[in-house]
């Protein structure tokens, strides 16, 4: 399965070798983990870009599909029966390092991982018996939930797809385990953690950022709307004037800008993402990015690795924390040498 993630999101389903899905299966998996559900929750009504679900009793058998839908049912607690294959980020097997910890501590095998496709993959689901399939952040389309309907209840997105905010998110498929009061308070926990580093790095507040992605020969400058600028500016950052005012409107969370206009790209501190620390170093040693005062300056955070960038590209309940810690390490480091 692709997502757009990493550049548009981390880049957009239109640039999908960004998040190249390889895929597999692990072994099969037993009914979901027994939850505590609210009382008196079901049935439970969700609305969404499709019309509206009925989700008539306590989900048992939980399939994922999308991004972050398995991180938030497993952050309540509910194991999915499957989940889809992430390469990005992802081990051999397709899970994401976030996911195999959570796992872990809930003794739980890891679920079936499903296959690779740019599709939904119907018989597979169809196979793993599902009696709820959440797809909130995905690229669903009106056939292929149509078809999964059949199957089982379908959690789609609110609006766009590949756009579902990572709280309503989270909050969402509260709503859908009968967990409502247990997925506010796991958003509310991952909130406090944000604000306690941002109170314990006071030299944040203020500080104007670019956040960008040189891949493939273009140059991607993240918007305001994308999720991991929000939480970069929850930590105090703020967007600098020159992102918006060299937005072009190609996308809602991404433009590109040429590399012959990038020194107009001003900010106090530049975050750079790359795969590689080789592929890192290559863009900012490059004759564009020298142009950079920024780069010229030492005022640059490099955020590299596909598993850290995954984990805030967008964020999820489970990666959000995960990577939070050395993110902001970076970013502190970064401002202390700018300065």
């Amino acid at each position: 399965m692709k997502r757009p993630s990493l550049i548009r999101i981390a880049i957009a389903a239109t640039t999908a070798s960004l998040l190249v899905l390889t895929g597999c299966s692990s072994s099969p998996s037993t009914d979901s983990a027994p939850t505590e559900t609210s009382e008196g929750a079901f049935p439970v009504t969700i609305e969404h870009a499709f019309g509206e679900t009925v989700i008539p009793s306590e989900p048992k058998r939980v399939v994922a599909w999308g991004w972050g839908s398995a991180d938030a049912a497993l952050a309540l607690d509910v194991v999915p029966v499957a989940i889809p294959f992430q390469s990005y980020g992802g081990n051999s097997d397709g899970v994401l390092p976030w996911i195999e910890e959570k796992l872990d501590s809930l003794g739980a095998d890891t679920p079936t991982v499903l296959p690779d496709t740019t599709e939904a993959p119907v018989e597979e689901i169809l196979a793993a018996k599902p009696d709820l399939i959440l797809a909130t952040y995905s690229g669903l389309t009106k056939d292929e939930y149509d078809l999964l309907s059949a199957i089982a209840p379908v959690v789609a997105y609110p609006g766009e797809p590949w756009a579902t905010p990572w709280r309503d998110l989270i909050t969402t498929t509260g709503e859908a385990l009968g967990k409502h009061h247990e997925a506010v308070k796991v958003v509310e926990d991952i909130d406090a953690q944000v604000a306690a580093q941002a109170a314990k790095h006071p030299e944040f507040e203020g500080v104007t950022i670019a956040q960008v992605w040189d891949f493939s020969g273009k140059f991607y400058v993240h918007t305001p709307a994308d999720p991991r600028v929000e939480f970069t500016e929850d930590l105090g950052f703020k967007t600098a004037t020159s992102v918006t005012e060299l937005d072009t409107g190609e996308s809602t969370f991404f433009y590109t800008l040429s590399h012959e206009k990038l020194d107009s790209l001003t900010s106090d501190l530049l975050i750079s993402y790359a795969d590689t620390q080789e592929d890192s170093d290559a863009f900012l040693a490059s004759s564009p990015a020298q142009a950079m005062s920024q780069v010229t300056e030492n005022r640059v955070a490099q955020v590299v690795g596909k598993d850290f960038i995954a984990s805030v590209s967008p964020p999820t309940a489970l990666s959000l924390t995960w990577g939070l810690d050395n993110y902001v390490d970076i970013l502190a480091q970064a401002v202390a040498a700018s300065k």
